[in-house]
């Protein structure tokens, strides 16, 4: 079973508290398991360029089941994924996509976070991502 409506919407709140406790203005998205968009939220003033951003992280954080930071690694020139992020419509390689997995382990969905630095779009994805796994 994927992730539910209620579970993606406190992702999301979890995230957004996350974010109001660091100063930032983010974009926060959660997919279920088959990647499609099931929560979101724009934080005030959040940068516009960051929606998109945000929504490719979460959908390429569970279209390879990884944190979007670790795809990244593999992508780099000479790494084994290279020009990976040109496939699927569009990837996203840097952090702030999570997945988000259930008490047994299954994956039922992912987190995607943008609106600054890659770090802290990471920190504030892996408080929504924490906010679900394990129920």
């Amino acid at each position: 079973m994927g992730i539910t409506l209620e579970q993606a919407q406190k992702a999301v709140q979890a995230a957004h508290q996350k974010a109001l406790a660091m100063g930032v203005k983010m974009n926060i998205a959660v997919v279920d398991a088959g990647a499609n968009l099931t929560a979101f939220a724009r934080m005030d003033d959040a940068w516009l360029g960051s929606l998109d951003i945000s929504i490719k992280k979460a959908k390429t954080a569970r279209f390879f089941d990884m944190p979007t930071g670790d795809l990244g690694k593999a992508s780099q020139p000479g790494g084994p994924l290279y020009n990976i992020e040109h496939s699927n419509g569009g990837l996203i390689t840097f952090p702030g996509g999570i997945p988000i997995k259930d008490g047994s382990g299954t994956i039922i969905g992912a987190i995607g976070v943008s609106g600054s630095t890659v770090e802290d779009d990471h920190e504030v994805a892996e408080a929504g991502r924490q906010a679900v796994a394990g129920q």
